[in-house]
């Protein structure tokens, strides 16, 4: 199928003398011509890190998108903007079928294109123009029928991984046979959390080694695959119904003792612009879309500079990511996938609230947020639940410090940049407000793992 796309991209960039880059509507790289210049300033930086990253990052889809590429039906032509580093011109030829747009065709236009008719009302397009768009036609029926077939085989993954017990066996055959997969091939599953599945038309899935197929699911894990119906609640810090779902990903990887297939799958799936959800933020034109970034350095801080923590901050408890990862313990059997789902997306929650884990976290490597993770969902102690209110957010912060620290007071002080006294003072406050003795084990803990599993559920 890549090769078919190869060759119409071929096929384009031949009648309009023009290298030609095939994306999908993700702006996922799938095919692209040779570019003949020796002109470096033609080959801009954003079409340079879309084939070498083999992706636009999501700046660069919203500045693209900001005219209108994703409704058009027609060729369009977009002008240079060297400051968002878009240093030539562009004609963006939508690949749709049936009305949905599957992808672009991105010309680059030198000013050798510029007395091309795009076609407008009342005049025709030029004759090179008009065999081109009926080329991205025929990319646009490829791409609807790849999307097609990846539809159902999404629907059996989403079937097998919300499947009760009794059905998880005949789920599993079916999804095996449909992917052509042979049994005790090694697999896993990766969660991306939050995910934006607001575009309800299945994309085709990028092409990365390993990756066999994906599907949106509630921001909820399954319940463990070893109960028998009616299923207990699911685990412990369940997200409430109005959040965003998440993505799974099925992986084939090349060894039963190595992630690094499905790492490298998750790490280029939170680079996608879906990643991070409904509330990911989208730069506007003119904004920037080489920088990767919807907003410059602040004053004082060069370029390309990552600011680090401020006084009184804490790289363990900094806010949470976008979007996080999470990779499942290698499996062999498909029917242990909905275990593996639950434990991935466990992974990546815990990615999200505690940041130092990921943005790609093992569910091996997550420590404490195993046990919680497995725990059934259940309101905070009430003994800590007036400490977690919001208005008593700094002295729960200083209170898991206090334990992370394993009760350290100088270590706690340096950690989040106050005076010891003060630490003393807050904690004192949340004895007071918790009724718990800080020098107590059982108290120590019970307090810990409440926080933490706060913390769980924010994530």
């Amino acid at each position: 199928m890549r090769g078919a796309y190869q060759q119409l991209v071929d096929e384009i960039s031949a009648t309009l003398k023009a290298p030609a880059t095939l994306e999908d509507r993700d702006f996922a790289l799938i095919a692209f011509g040779a570019h003949e210049s020796d002109d470096d300033l033609v080959m801009d930086p954003v079409r340079t890190r879309s084939i070498l990253q083999r992706r636009s990052t999501a700046a660069v889809r919203a500045w693209f998108e900001g005219f209108g590429i994703a409704r058009a039906t027609s060729a369009l032509r977009i002008p240079p903007d060297p400051a968002a580093g878009v240093f030539t011109g562009r004609i963006c030829l939508p690949v749709r079928h049936r009305g949905v747009v599957h992808g672009y065709v991105w010309l680059l236009d030198d000013g050798h294109l510029a007395d091309l008719e795009l076609g407008a009302p009342g005049t025709p397009p030029d004759p090179s123009i008009e065999q081109a768009m009926e080329t991205a036609d025929r990319i646009g029926i490829l791409l609807a029928a790849e999307a097609r077939t990846g539809a159902e085989i999404s629907d059996l993954l989403r079937e097998l991984l919300l499947s009760r017990p009794a059905g998880r066996a005949t789920a599993a055959d079916a999804l095996r046979e449909a992917l052509r997969l042979e049994r005790e091939v090694p697999v896993t599953v990766v969660a991306v959390t939050p995910w934006d599945a607001s575009d309800t038309d299945t994309a085709p899935l990028p092409n990365l080694p390993g990756l066999l197929t994906t599907c949106t699911l509630p921001p909820t894990a399954p319940d463990r695959p070893d109960t028998t119906d009616p299923e207990p609640p699911g685990p412990t810090g369940s997200p409430s119904p109005a959040a965003p779902p998440a993505l799974a990903a099925l992986v084939r990887l090349r060894s039963p003792t190595s992630l690094a297939t499905a790492q490298a799958v998750a790490e280029h799936l939170l680079r996608s612009p879906r990643a991070g959800g409904a509330t990911a933020n989208r730069a506007r034109p003119g904004s920037g879309p080489a920088s990767g970034s919807g907003s410059p350095p602040g004053p004082g801080t060069p370029a390309g500079s990552t600011a680090r923590p401020g006084i009184g901050s804490s790289p363990r408890h900094a806010g949470p990511p976008p979007s996080a990862a999470g990779l499942a313990a290698p499996l062999r059997d498909l029917a242990d996938l909905p275990r593996g789902w639950r434990t991935a997306l466990a992974a990546a929650r815990a990615a999200r609230a505690e940041p130092h884990l990921g943005p790609v976290a093992q569910w091996d490597a997550i420590g404490a947020y195993r046990l919680l993770a497995e725990l059934p969902t259940a309101e905070p102690d009430a003994t800590v639940r007036p400490l977690l209110a919001p208005a008593h957010a700094e002295l729960a912060r200083t209170a898991e410090v206090f334990l992370d620290c394993a009760g350290q007071a100088s270590r706690t002080a340096q950690a989040l940049g106050i005076h010891r006294q003060t630490l003393y003072y807050r904690l004192s406050r949340v004895e007071k407000l918790t009724g718990l003795d800080l020098d107590a084990g059982e108290d120590r803990l019970l307090l810990h793992m409440a926080l933490k599993t706060a913390r769980l559920r924010r994530g």
